[in-house]
């Protein structure tokens, strides 16, 4: 499974062998023992996948109840009349199918999937990035779908990846889609990123968005006993992310982290290659609509009912 999909989680080895999470784990640190695989929080990857990254049809049959469980989350960020930027990816496609049904949206996006899934949404506009189409994902990458997000701004940034760290923050495989992922989160107010617990931990060649940019997490439950984690998820909470956890079995919902700490009113930020998204100044009107579940720290959410130019 691990060679057909590039990744595969641990609840998903116990699935299709037929026993428990704890025995695929013993499995999985003997064979990496042996150099056969990498083991990842909550899953395992081929040797060296630091560089590798899995095509569209293996990631799309990886971690999907998780992937819809987040989904679910996520959606409830989102208020008729806003603007938001979606990026590429797997869940985020799940996300642009529960934004169908959300009236008066205007969605950004370099994802034909995502662009697919909102083509027959009454009410919703699709404005969609030019660039270069990167077979793998079906995304638009390029200095053309870089340039096209200049000026721009929104609400939110939906985004995905590869991997995510406390350390490091989000990041990604390939350098193409960095740079465009960079380019999302400048145009947006808020970051929003949302990861199944098989990318937690994982860190991968290109960052794309450094934690102290990242504004909340959407995530699954960890697997039980999978201390390492819950050790991440605490220590981005520790950061200032405000960490919302879809309940397992598939379902929505939140869980607290024990004793997460609330995210300070005022985050530094470091410097990376791209400027950090300006976030000071006031709220705009709308601000502070409920979200779903509990999350790690409480806070208004910023709305943008329509597109505007950046503010200098």
């Amino acid at each position: 499974m691990v060679r057909a999909n590039g990744a595969v989680s641990l609840r998903e080895l116990a699935r299709v062998v037929q026993t428990s999470e704890v025995t695929v784990r013993r499995d999985v640190r003997a064979l990496e023992a042996e150099g056969l695989l990498d083991r990842r929080h909550g899953g395992a990857v081929l040797p060296g996948g630091f560089t590798r990254e899995s095509g569209f049809p293996q990631k799309s049959h990886l971690a999907t109840a998780e992937k819809t469980a987040i989904a679910d989350l996520a959606a409830g960020l989102v208020s008729e009349g806003e603007a938001v930027v979606v990026g590429a990816g797997t869940t985020t496609q799940e996300l642009a199918r529960r934004l169908a049904r959300v009236p008066g949206l205007t969605v950004v996006t370099n994802s034909l999937l995502v662009a697919q899934a909102l083509a027959h949404a009454n009410r919703v506009e699709v404005v969609m990035t030019g660039g270069t189409l990167r077979g793998s994902n079906y995304a638009l990458v390029g200095s053309g779908a870089e340039q096209s997000l200049h000026g721009l701004r929104v609400s939110r940034a939906f985004l995905s990846g590869s991997g995510l760290t406390a350390e490091r923050g989000l990041s990604t495989s390939n350098m193409l889609s960095a740079s465009v992922d960079r380019a999302l989160v400048q145009a947006a107010a808020e970051v929003v990123v949302l990861a199944d617990h098989t990318k937690l931990g994982a860190d991968t060649m290109f960052q794309t968005v450094p934690t102290d940019v990242i504004t909340r997490l959407v995530t699954d439950e960890p697997p039980p006993h999978d201390d390492r984690a819950e050790a991440e998820l605490q220590a981005l909470a520790d950061h200032g992310v405000q960490v919302a956890v879809a309940g397992g079995g598939g379902g929505t919902g939140a869980e607290p982290l024990p004793e997460a700490r609330p995210a300070p009113p005022e985050r530094g930020r470091r410097d990376v290659s791209m400027p950090a998204p300006r976030r000071g100044g006031s709220p705009p009107p709308g601000a502070g609509q409920p979200t779903p579940g509990q999350l790690r720290a409480s806070g208004p959410a910023p709305r943008v009912a329509d597109l505007a130019p950046r503010r200098r």
